[in-house]
């Protein structure tokens, strides 16, 4: 519940304190003394949109904050509030400047303003002018029913939501598919050339610079031959050749090792340099055994390199870029072809889908036609009770042109304020005072649904008079027998039935409150009675409110 709330810059609002209790807190006051600031104030704790404007003159900025004491909560109902719990209270701060950036904190943590509205959202649920607006929606008044159709129904919406998601998600992509096909298989025409065009090639690695190695080899095959015979003949000329001389030369430090030892090495130099230089011989006559002239191999080699070099001009520098083309093309090549099997899969699963998700859309509608007769039936039953007899709701669910998000129909809350008068949409026949009034039999139907520990009502007595304030009254102090309750309001009809009534009042502009007990209380019900807190008759009528207020809750 709100354990206290602090308010300093806000409008007529200075610098504030209110602490409520639990059950029905009840704020009076004059008109325009504050006391829907102070629901303003609660609200932009709450995270509600904010505006400079807001902000007191001579104020640098509004100031809120709300405690939240939440031992009351089932550790497994908190949700959102793990990790902002600390002691069992929670406490939200906001700050808005009258010029720049405002801020938000969660436990003295700064925060987003949207992590107050998720958390708030969980503590309290504030209903007045603008809220009471949201019932005329459509998507409220369907969730509405949702909620009050039970747990059951809820799993089998969340269970048709999952299937309408898939199938707009596997839509999408069979549309997305469909509209690419065109483009697709130009592609697919280009990627197979492309890939044909190097497999006719099929070049290796490093093959472009061996090539070129092979077309010198043969471009100068004759010359080459040509020095390799000139070689040879140097080497082992019938004349003396190096390979001969070297041999006399080896045989006569041999012979000189043998008579000075100081020759033997010159010796063993010259056997080495004599059986090298015959080694060289022989490979140099191998090599020029294995030269020839052959133009059409040197012409293959040429066309070779050709058609290398075409392909690097379109796929890549190298013979491995290349390669890397043909390879990437190839896999590209392949998801492609595969896409008609991704389309056949697609369109199966899109089918299969929409069967699904129709089943499921009727296992809905079964459940809110179900509802809404029983929904209808309590809501009237609330309104009689709140002063308004022959009121009647019906909840009227109308079928879409297709189905969506929420299902195949839309819900329709329709209003007729007594018997004879035919139910029209709520938005169009329901006055501020019946629309406050349905929103509180709305409210009070849902009072077992949901674990909201706070609920706030202004303006919920719009527009009615004593004995329907009194009927108001009553619903309201048996709602907050199970949660706390806070109301602003004109009427001592409701205000009787306060646990706690705090008194707005303002002097020089700005704001105060004051909590009324005893004698204090009754002249402020004396006030909102007949305009005086000390006529005798307002005093009399006063206490007997308080009477049977306390009567009623005595034997609620």
């Amino acid at each position: 519940m709100l354990r206290e709330l602090h308010i300093s810059g806000l409008g007529v609002i200075d610098d504030l304190d209110l602490s409520l209790h639990p059950g029905l807190n009840v704020l009076t006051g004059e008109t325009g003394a504050g006391k829907t600031m102070i629901t303003v104030g609660l609200a932009l704790a709450l995270g509600a949109r904010s505006s400079s404007s807001l902000v007191r003159d001579g104020a640098s900025a509004v100031r809120v904050q709300a405690l939240f004491d939440v031992a009351e909560i089932e550790r497994e109902a908190r949700g959102t509030l793990d990790g902002w719990v600390e002691d069992d209270d929670v406490l939200l701060a906001r700050t808005v400047p009258s010029e720049g950036k405002g801020s938000a904190r969660i436990g003295g943590q700064l925060a987003t303003v949207s992590a107050l509205t998720s958390l708030g959202s969980a503590l309290v649920e504030v209903h007045g002018q603008g809220q009471a607006q949201r019932l005329l929606e459509p998507s409220v008044q369907t969730a509405f029913l949702d909620r009050y159709a039970g747990d059951e129904h809820l799993v089998a919406l969340a269970a048709y939501r999952e299937t309408y998601e898939s199938l707009r998600v596997t839509s999408s992509e069979l549309d997305r598919l469909r509209e690419a096909a065109r483009d697709r298989e130009r592609e697919l025409d280009l990627l197979a050339y492309q890939v044909r065009e190097i497999e006719a090639v099929m070049p290796e690695r490093g093959e472009s610079e061996r090539l070129a190695l092979e077309e010198a080899r043969l471009g100068h095959a004759e010359r080459l031959m040509e020095l390799g015979g000139s070689a040879e003949a140097a080497l082992t000329g019938d004349e003396r050749g190096a390979a001969d001389v070297l041999g006399l030369a080896a045989q006569a430090l041999d012979e000189a090792g043998g008579l000075d030892p100081e020759a033997a090495g010159l010796a063993v130099r010259g056997s080495a340099l004599a059986v090298e230089v015959a080694e060289l011989a022989r490979d140099v006559r191998a090599y020029r055994e294995s030269l020839a002239v052959d133009p059409e191999g040197l012409q293959n080699v040429r066309e070779r390199i050709a058609a290398l070099r075409s392909l690097q001009r379109r796929y890549g520098e190298s013979d491995a870029e290349v390669l890397a083309f043909m390879h990437e093309a190839s896999r590209r090549l392949s998801e492609l072809a595969g896409a008609d099997e991704r389309l056949a899969q697609l369109e199966e699963s899109v089918e299969a889908l929409t069967t699904q998700a129709g089943a499921r859309a009727s296992v809905v509608t079964a459940g809110r036609v179900d509802a809404a007769n029983r929904l209808a039936d309590a809501i009237g039953a609330e309104l009689d009770e709140l002063g308004m007899p022959g009121a009647n709701v019906e909840v009227v669910l109308e079928a879409l042109p297709r189905p969506g998000p929420s299902g195949a129909e839309r819900v329709e809350l329709r209003f007729a304020g007594g018997p004879d008068l035919p139910p029209a949409p709520l938005a169009k026949t329901a006055s501020g005072g019946e629309l406050s009034r349905t929103m509180l039999a709305c409210r009070s139907v849902l009072a077992d649904l949901d674990a909201v520990p706070t609920v706030v009502f202004d303006e919920v007595d719009a527009g009615i008079g004593g004995r329907a304030g009194l009927a108001v009254g009553r619903r309201l102090a048996r709602l907050a027998r199970d949660r706390q309750v806070l109301v602003v309001t004109h009427l001592p009809q409701i205000a009787c039935f306060a646990d706690r009534h705090v008194r707005v009042t303002k002097q020089r502009g700005i704001a105060s409150v004051e909590v009324l007990d005893g004698a204090a209380r009754v002249r402020e019900l004396s006030r909102m009675l007949a305009g005086l807190d000390e006529s005798e008759s307002a005093v009399s009528h006063a206490e007997e409110l308080l009477h049977e207020a306390e009567k009623v809750k005595a034997t609620a």
